[in-house]
């Protein structure tokens, strides 16, 4: 349900959609708290209606970018330079170079973090293969003294079972 203080005239309503931070934070599945961090870090500006701060329809935009380089693993100022190209530069080809650019700095970056994880992960597979050989081993130890164990308690219940026939 909207809130009371967010009512506009009909001819504007059509024009501007405007949230509350608890409706934008419901609808984009993240939490107030979220929306007032990146309000304090200067990414999105909400408005007032009256006591009620209210975020418009490019506030929206600007916080789903954010959310979405976040999620790729962009900084917040790698974030806000992005969108200020936007503010300064609205024909965008500043801010697609620059996004050509940082996505093509965070594939090299991803790249370079899956190769160090194959190496690792690689590595682990040679201590898990080792560690099982000597558990093998160990174990195969063990059997082969209880089989021995077993067979001399057995002659010697046969050499017992022999002395007490005679």
């Amino acid at each position: 349900m909207a809130d009371p203080a967010i009512r506009l005239r009909p001819a504007a309503q059509a024009e501007q959609q405007l949230y509350s931070v608890n409706q934008l934070a419901e609808d984009l599945g993240i939490t107030p708290r979220t929306i007032r961090f990146y309000e304090q870090q200067g990414l999105i500006a909400p408005r007032r209606a009256g006591t009620t701060r209210v975020l418009d329809r490019r506030d929206r935009a600007r916080l789903i970018i954010v959310l979405r380089g976040r999620r790729l693993g962009f900084s917040l100022a790698e974030i806000r330079e992005y969108l200020d190209l936007y503010d300064g530069d609205r024909s965008q080809v500043s801010q697609v170079q620059m996004l050509l650019a940082r996505t093509r700095d965070r594939l090299a970056d991803l790249d370079a973090q899956r190769r160090d994880l194959e190496a690792t992960a690689s590595e682990l597979r040679e201590i898990e293969r080792q560690a099982q050989a000597v558990l093998d081993r160990a174990q195969a130890r063990d059997a082969r003294e209880n089989a021995q164990a077993r067979g001399a308690r057995e002659d010697a219940q046969a050499r017992d079972a022999g002395i007490a026939n005679c």
